[in-house]
């Protein structure tokens, strides 16, 4: 019973990544229709609002990143995530009720508020999934960012307006659903809440509230509410548990005392860049214009879906091995089959040296592996290895750089691809893959199944893991 609430209220979060993997792709799908004299709105598209189209949901989440740590701890995690889908109802409405291009572009940046979701969705999984199926879970969420790039590309079939309908409708329904989520059980701590806590606990754990495993959770929660400091606790506050210091540091002072969180926070912000500079995020993007560039004798259609459906298959196969084989292996060995494939890839597409269809083998290889690693593994760490105090401002951090990469990546690419061609670009991400496997090598620890209190002190100096 209690997996199965889990996986239940996993499944209705993931409705929300449903709907932005839409958002993520919707460019793809209309980008030749603005830019063409058929186009639907009142004028051509210039060469840069399309580029503009396409980073603006990265741009979105870099506005509403910085404000969703504080909403958070503000309205709780629920009602933070109902208020992200309810921004997808609102710029849906406007791309379906306007057809002038400033209206469109300004619907759009509006549905690409709800961008953040990517910080928010994990963040609230981990606080309510146990450890044994977190990793699981966390990057089971995130299956449905391709299953809604999937889709987005098959509404590129429909009648335009009729296309926008839909997106809208599904926005709707998703922000009826989000109603049914409970709040996380450590939103609910830190708030005092420590009997409704317990009652969240006890649902998602199929058992009742004076078992002994709720006790267990509530200390491991309160525990990560208090954390030790490494290198610098003594031993008169560790043996003083209820010690209410930490609660008054800001973020600085935390950081200053916290060396294993300065370490977990670079690791976060290296994993992230190779999240960007892997080099996918163009693929996902530009599909069709970057098919029919590169595979011209192949249906643009049908190679975006393809693509969407590859990258369904690598997420599920992610959650099968990410609570099994671990986050350090997935992310050092996919990015050295991400490398490869990326050299293939531009050589292919600079040199020709095989049939078109090769090419296409080779972007859906590439992605493939980069979404068993780069793609998905950053975000379940994200997740998991930073303390409550310290996580809001964290995960902003890690994310707010993410999205600027990405805006960076997809607004400079058509400039980049007009200028020196398609091919060299990847030989850019195979060297990004290469730097990250021996990072990953030699300085990221694994975090399977271990609660966060025990992740932050694989983060302490030699002297403080050998501490008693």
């Amino acid at each position: 019973m209690g997996i199965r609430n889990q996986v239940f209220a996993c499944c209705v979060v993931s409705y929300l990544c449903f709907s932005t993997g839409i958002i993520s792709c919707w460019p793809s799908s209309v980008i030749k229709v603005f830019s063409s004299e058929n186009t639907t709105l009142n004028r051509v598209m210039t060469k840069t609002e399309i580029s503009l189209l396409g980073g603006l949901p990265s741009f979105g989440a870099l506005c509403t990143i910085p404000l969703t740590g504080k909403v958070f701890d503000t309205l709780g995690r629920k009602y933070t995530i109902l208020m992200i889908s309810l921004l997808q109802v609102i710029g849906w409405s406007i791309v379906c009720t306007f057809d002038y291009v400033l209206s469109t572009l300004i619907g759009f940046f509006i549905t690409g508020l709800s961008s953040c979701i990517y910080l928010s969705v994990p963040v609230y999984v981990g606080e309510f999934c146990q450890e044994s199926i977190r990793g699981t879970m966390t990057s089971g969420v995130l299956v449905l960012f391709p299953v809604g790039w999937m889709f987005s590309y098959l509404l590129g079939m429909l009648e335009y307006h009729t296309m926008n309908y839909v997106c809208l409708t599904i926005s709707i329904v998703g922000t009826l659903l989000m109603f049914y989520l409970r709040e996380s059980p450590l939103y609910l701590m830190k708030k005092g809440l420590e009997k409704e806590a317990a009652q969240v606990i006890a649902y998602y754990r199929g058992i009742k509230v004076t078992n002994e495993k709720v006790h267990r959770e509530i200390e491991n929660i309160q525990r990560a509410l208090n954390p030790m400091f490494d290198d610098v606790t003594s031993e008169t506050e560790k043996l003083q548990p209820n010690n209410k210091e930490n609660k008054s540091l800001s973020t600085w002072q935390f950081l200053k005392k916290s060396r294993s969180t300065r370490r977990a926070l670079l690791l976060s912000l290296v994993l992230y860049t190779a999240a960007i500079f892997q080099g996918q995020i163009v693929v996902q993007v530009y599909a069709e214009p970057l098919f029919s560039l590169a595979v011209p004798s192949m249906s643009t259609t049908l190679s975006s879906v393809l693509f969407a459906v590859v990258n369904i298959f690598a997420a599920l196969f992610v959650v099968y091995l990410v609570d099994s084989s671990g986050r350090r292996p997935l992310m050092i060995y996919s990015s050295i089959c991400t490398a490869v494939f990326a050299v293939a890839l531009g050589s292919q597409i600079q040199f020709s040296w095989a049939p078109n269809w090769v090419t296409a083998v080779f972007i859906y290889f590439f992605c493939f592996t980069y979404t068993t690693g780069a793609g998905t593994i950053p975000f379940t760490m994200s997740a998991e290895m930073f303390l409550p105090d310290i996580k809001n401002f964290a995960t902003i951090v890690s994310f707010e750089y993410l999205f600027l990469g990405f805006f960076f990546v997809l607004f400079v690419y058509n400039p980049i691809v007009a200028a020196v061609g398609l091919g060299p670009i990847f030989y850019v991400f195979a060297g990004v893959c290469v730097l990250t496997t021996i990072f990953c090598f030699f300085l990221m620890p694994e975090t399977k199944g271990l609660t966060v209190d025990v992740i932050q002190h694989q983060f302490c100096s030699p002297k403080a893991q050998n501490r008693p």
